[in-house]
């Protein structure tokens, strides 16, 4: 068996500052594997448009970023998804599984069902299995087999067929189950600390020298994962969301100085408060985690619900979960808990700042009605709306494609509209968050009349974008290639 080669990241330099961030392949560490047609030219469903446009060239790529300037750099590029030519895996020799972890999210069986479909229907793969109850099923519960039948309905209800936890990832007996079983292709679906267990199962499949695809597909409902233009399922948590707010705007309407108060997730990013209050109209204060706010005195919270009451006798507000923990911390005993995953649990902010709204209009013997609805875990549990489910095939179908074709330690993600291949390390290296001195947060501040309850001081300095992003630390890349300029027309 073959030594597995440097586990770097590789690096694709070409002509006018062009930079492919590229993913890992099979043949990086066995170069021998031999390669086969793809069933698909042989589908009826494909045969047709095989012949013209459905194999992806292998030199197509899609930028991070498409706002650049005439004179600058061409910018740091991801591979383009879809099906090859040659596939690295015989249909009859492949074994998959897949496996969902973390919290529940609109999508997450239309993911499955569509994993499955793929590999059954369009590469004539006969075993796959399903891993109960997440990173742990893998040596602590048993499998489930999946095939189209068993899968065929799921889309329909909300959560995941498999199950799911938070942690019991242990590397070594993860990846001795894989060895075991004789499983060769795992699909992975989860949030940023899911994708980073994934990174290190592949690193120690690489490590074994396995032929092994490890394939990750981005979980978030708070849509806080960096680089893709979103995850699936915040489209539907954000439709529903807007049916949360507009029960708390009929009962604002309907008593004097009412409030109707919406607690919404985002541990650390505001972007379905965010969207949802763009997209209700019906809001008159949003608070995320990337905004800090003030209570009591000159332009705080408080002062701010006064005066719209008195100007409109009613007002909606939409929190996110993660805002206000700085100031709800002051005022209580904080311990910090994690849950199993290793993320800090949240003390519930919803219910302590409508305390403290109520007990300041007591205090000012002022009438004020407060009814406070918290819908997050109700709009965890929903099916995907028709949005996601579109968006959830397209993941599960890039991800199976690139499999079959030997990729692997990689990402399925949407860039700029166009599915790609994204490295573990650019999923994992950071957050998304919600930039304050962006439009968008503009666009809200103007739609709510909100005060953005900062001064200047209190904005910080956005970094200056550097033109490559910067690799993990100590690692160097792969391999530096230069290529020269493309002159050929690539069909879209």
């Amino acid at each position: 068996m073959s030594s597995p080669k440097s586990n770097k990241p590789k690096i694709v330099n070409g002509p006018g500052g062009y930079i492919l961030q590229d993913v890992p392949h099979l043949i990086d560490y066995l170069p021998d594997l031999p390669t086969y047609p793809n069933p698909l030219q042989d589908n009826p469903a494909y045969s047709v448009a095989v012949a013209e446009q459905y194999f992806v060239d292998s030199d197509d790529s899609v930028p991070e970023k498409i706002v650049v300037h005439k004179d600058g750099p061409r910018g740091i590029h991801f591979r383009r998804a879809g099906p090859r030519q040659k596939v690295y895996f015989d249909s009859d020799e492949v074994h998959a599984c897949i496996v969902t972890c973390g919290g529940l999210c609109p999508g997450l069986n239309t993911v499955i069902r569509e994993i499955v479909s793929s590999l059954s229907c369009m590469y004539g793969v006969n075993r796959i299995l399903g891993i109960d109850g997440g990173y742990r099923g893998f040596y602590a519960k048993n499998t489930i087999p999946l095939d189209s039948k068993v899968v065929n309905d799921i889309h329909k209800r909300g959560g995941t067929i498999l199950g799911t936890s938070r942690g019991g990832h242990d590397t070594a007996k993860i990846v001795d189950s894989i060895q075991d079983r004789g499983i060769n292709q795992v699909y992975i679906i989860g949030g940023d600390g899911t994708q980073r267990g994934a990174s290190v199962i592949f690193e120690e499949i690489r490590r074994r020298g396995l032929k092994v695809a490890v394939v990750g597909i981005p979980k978030t409902i708070d849509d806080d994962i960096p680089v893709i233009d979103r995850s699936f399922g915040f489209d539907t948590a954000v439709e529903e969301a807007q049916r949360a707010i507009n029960a708390a705007h009929v009962e604002a309407e309907s008593n004097e100085n009412g409030i109707g108060f919406v607690k919404l997730m985002g541990r650390y990013s505001g972007f379905i408060a965010m969207y949802a209050t763009l997209a209700s109209r019906d809001v008159d204060c949003c608070l995320i985690p990337e905004s800090p706010f003030y209570l009591e005195g000159e332009g705080g919270l408080l002062e701010f619900i006064e005066r719209r009451l008195k100007e409109n006798g009613h007002m909606v507000i939409v929190l996110a979960e993660g805002a206000g923990q700085e100031l709800m911390s002051k005022s209580m005993e904080s311990n910090a808990l994690e849950d199993a995953s290793g993320n800090k649990l949240l003390k519930d902010v919803g219910l302590w700042l409508s305390q403290s709204i109520k007990d300041h209009f007591k205090k000012n013997k002022m009438e004020m009605n407060l009814k406070y609805i918290d819908p997050t875990y109700m709009i965890r549990a929903v099916p995907s709306n028709a949005s996601d489910n579109v968006y959830c095939s397209l993941l599960a179908q890039s991800a199976v494609h690139g499999a079959m074709a030997g990729y692997t330690g990689y990402t399925s993600g949407l860039v700029n509209g166009r599915q790609t291949y994204i490295p573990y390390y650019r999923i994992t290296e950071k957050q998304n968050h919600v930039v304050i001195t962006d439009r968008m947060w503009a666009r809200l501040l103007s739609s709510t009349n909100q005060p953005s309850f900062l001064g200047p001081k209190d904005i910080p300095e956005e970094k200056k974008e550097l033109p490559v992003t910067p690799l993990p630390d100590g690692e160097k890349c792969d391999a530096v290639v230069d290529i020269p300029p493309v002159t050929k027309e690539v069909t879209k």
